[in-house]
């Protein structure tokens, strides 16, 4: 096959280099199923590996980008075959595997997931690994009880990937949604995705007390460090908060009080290593679950040679909703 361009990150003396290559598939590393990638995404996480503000690599050299969708072109994987539609997030795939910003990968087929018929490549990415941990989150948040009628559903970082797509299953759901932000100026924005109160995120930032006024049943966390201590300090008795991001630390200065007081549940949410039937759930739920007029609304398209340019907007918070990367 033809060769294909690849965003390579090399380790240096200097520090971390990013170069746009053309690669062949003998270039790529091991694995049983090899695709043609159409789309890619960016996620706080492939932002943070880009820059290198935290080591996310760690194999060099490597082609980063946690997430693709794609077309299989050659399988020795039992359950795929070529034209296969599929969709990849994490295994550590963009850290210590090739991942997503090239014309093509080769994986075990074992990370990788058929693309649900109802979505396409464009809309899988526009959900993205940011939107497949939201509903890992809201997942969590019906295992553990909190329905709709237990009372209101918090969402911080709610401009962000994960906080935007949160809103729109738990809106769909029937969940009344706070969403917490630090972004007044997207309060628009944040109610039309389904949002029913917006508060400041400054409410949020500061040391956290043992236990707090009781303002919602459960939460989902892109946050963590003081904001995710608040929010279980004002969970409602019995509820739940989901954590899935460390946008503000990944320290927890918090008590034993909202768990041993109030019976809340903290609920850890990881989707690079979530076993395949809970994906498989995951994006079978997003199928069906999530309004793709309101999805539409929040992602925008670029090619992906712009990846390198997003990497620090996305860490300084300046991107709203999601990107769609387009290959080729």
């Amino acid at each position: 096959m033809a060769n294909f361009k690849a965003l390579l990150a090399t380790k240096t003396e200097a520090g971390q280099s990013l170069t746009w290559q053309e690669l062949g598939d003998g270039d790529l590393m091991e694995g049983d199923v090899t695709v043609a990638v159409s789309h890619t995404t960016i996620n706080y996480k492939d932002g943070l590996a880009l820059t290198g503000k935290v080591p996310v690599i760690r194999r060099w050299p490597m082609i980063p980008g946690i997430d693709f969708a794609g077309t299989v072109t050659g399988s020795a994987h039992a359950e795929f075959t070529p034209g296969d539609e599929v969709v990849l997030n994490g295994w550590g795939v963009g850290e210590t595997h090739y991942g997503g910003y090239a014309g093509r990968a080769r994986v075990k087929g074992d990370w990788l997931i058929k693309r649900p018929a109802a979505l396409s490549a464009g809309e899988a990415m526009a959900i993205g690994t940011a939107g497949y941990t939201a509903m890992l989150a809201v997942l969590a948040l019906e295992r553990n009880g909190v329905t709709p009628s237990r009372g209101p559903v918090i969402v911080t970082g709610a401009a962000g990937g994960v906080g935007s797509v949160a809103i729109i299953l738990l809106a769909r759901l029937g969940y009344r949604v706070i969403a917490s932000t630090g972004r007044t100026s997207e309060a628009d924005y944040l109610t039309a995705l389904g949002a029913a109160e917006i508060i400041e995120r400054g409410q949020l930032q500061g040391p956290a007390r043992p236990l707090g006024k009781e303002r919602w049943a459960g939460g989902i966390d892109a946050v963590g460090s003081h904001t995710l201590a608040n929010v279980l300090s004002m969970t409602q008795y019995g509820g739940s908060v989901a954590a899935c991001g460390l946008a503000q630390g990944m320290d927890l200065a918090s008590s034993v009080a909202p768990f041993i007081l109030r019976g809340i549940t903290l609920a850890g949410i990881d989707s690079v290593m979530a076993p395949k039937p809970l994906r498989q759930e995951a994006w079978r739920r997003l199928a069906q679950d999530l309004d793709k007029d309101k999805l539409r609304a929040l992602t925008t398209s670029k090619p992906l040679a712009e990846v390198t340019q997003l990497a620090p907007e996305i860490l300084a918070g300046k991107i709203r909703g999601r990107v769609v990367l387009e290959v080729g």
